[in-house]
């Protein structure tokens, strides 16, 4: 039998794990492309201020997949820094992101970073975004990336980044060509 102290503590640490899940979700659901995922991160009520947008999950993914799909070839939202305050079935968070993109027109690379600050809830058992505003806090273009061709070549080996569900995120077992793996680029 587990005391009352240690069961609250699991149970916080449970809660905070499925909030960042829940972050997590949204990102790969934008970088991906993927619908689905995207809006398992939201209640069907919830409201995103985004800037650019705002409203509910269904218009924002139509939104966004539309906006990321025209604009750039591929984009990586990278989550950090990562503050959540627990109040029962709600809870706050504030999440630091980093984000960079392959544009289609104009520089090559775009990077920008922000906070997502989110208001989510957990209804029947399940945490997710119930009002969320997103912060712009920098942008810029960066210089040209430092790697010979060659090197970007060899970087491509490990296989094609897709915006679907052919990218190897969703590869079931992951595996790495035995072939790499006996004839390593690095020689």
């Amino acid at each position: 039998m587990i005391d009352a102290g240690l069961e609250r503590k699991l149970r916080e640490l449970v809660d905070r794990q499925e909030i960042h899940d829940v972050i997590l979700r949204y990102c790969r659901g934008v970088d991906r492309m993927d619908r689905a995922l995207l809006l398992s991160a939201y209640h069907p009520d919830a409201i995103d201020d985004h800037g650019l947008f705002v409203g509910g999950p269904e218009a924002f993914a139509d939104y966004f997949m539309a906006f990321h799909g025209s604009m750039q070839s591929a984009t990586q939202h990278v989550i950090t820094n990562h503050f959540c305050e627990l109040d029962g079935d709600t809870a706050h968070t504030e999440t630091y992101w980093f984000f960079a993109a392959m544009n289609r027109q104009g520089p090559a690379l775009s990077l920008g970073g922000g906070r997502y600050i989110d208001r989510m809830e957990r209804r029947d058992g399940r945490w997710a975004i119930a009002q969320r505003k997103c912060l712009y806090d920098w942008q810029g273009v960066p210089g040209d990336y430092d790697l010979s061709p060659e090197q970007i070549e060899k970087m491509l080996g490990a296989g094609p980044a897709t915006r679907d569900r052919s990218d190897p995120s969703y590869e079931r077992p992951l595996r790495v060509d035995p072939r790499r793996i006996a004839k390593p680029p690095q020689g």
